[in-house]
């Protein structure tokens, strides 16, 4: 029984998170949050731009509480909205820019070369971009960028990598873009601190060298059909 509300209330989660991302798309929706509370249910939504998801005189907002209340049996929906502080820093913004980079004809390497400058310049640690579908002629395959260090495995990379999600309809098809960004405010339990040994009065310590950082890597697989 516990299995099966656990699903339930899964499934829920993922409606209302779809039904937001459609009504909110110019608002640059960020992701939302639900708490459970003695008067009713809290429901929490990160923008880019919360000044349209409240609407003039709160139209919009109350439109969505209704809908939340009637459409996705919420107990006493109350709908508060949040700004989202470096929208370059969360992936659903940004994969939902790449989206309209590429509406607008940019190329797929320009668009997640460009989305990567501008998270790396915010300061995330690291990020990944993945770009799946008919980007290259008559065969599916699969572009994935990637600058800076980000976690792809075990309990560091489901608790601290943000992801995102989004697709686009061009001429050739559909296209996936996956977004995996790793914060700047995040530290890894397998971070280690090297500190200098301090110099006697006859000894003199050689200073480290600065490593290279390494440069954006791009992989390609393409998908035989």
């Amino acid at each position: 029984m516990i299995e099966k509300n656990f699903v339930t209330e899964g499934l829920k989660r993922t409606r209302i998170d779809e039904y937001l991302e459609s009504k909110l798309e110019r608002a640059g929706y960020g992701g939302m949050d639900i708490q459970v509370t003695p008067v009713g249910t809290m429901v929490i939504v990160y923008a880019e731009k919360p000044g349209m998801v409240i609407g003039r005189g709160g139209k919009t907002v109350r439109s969505i509480t209704q809908n939340l209340k009637d459409n996705y049996d919420l107990e006493n929906p109350q709908v508060e909205v949040k700004e989202i502080d470096v929208p370059e820093l969360n992936p659903k913004v940004m994969a939902q820019k790449i989206v309209g980079m590429l509406q607008r004809g940019m190329h797929f390497r320009r668009v997640a070369y460009t989305t990567i400058r501008k998270i790396m310049g915010a300061g995330a640690q690291g990020v990944e971009v993945t770009i799946s579908g008919k980007i290259r002629g008559s065969r599916s395959a699969c572009a994935k960028f990637a600058d800076g260090y980000i976690k792809k495995c075990g309990e560091p990379s489901i608790k601290h990598v943000r992801e995102g999600f989004a697709t686009v309809q061009l001429k050739p098809g559909v296209l996936g873009i996956y977004v995996r960004i790793m914060p700047p405010e995040i530290t890894l339990p397998d971070k280690i601190e090297v500190k200098e040994r301090e110099a006697s009065d006859d000894e003199e310590i050689t200073p480290m060298t600065e490593t290279t950082k390494p440069e954006v890597t791009e992989e390609i697989v393409e998908e035989i059909e």
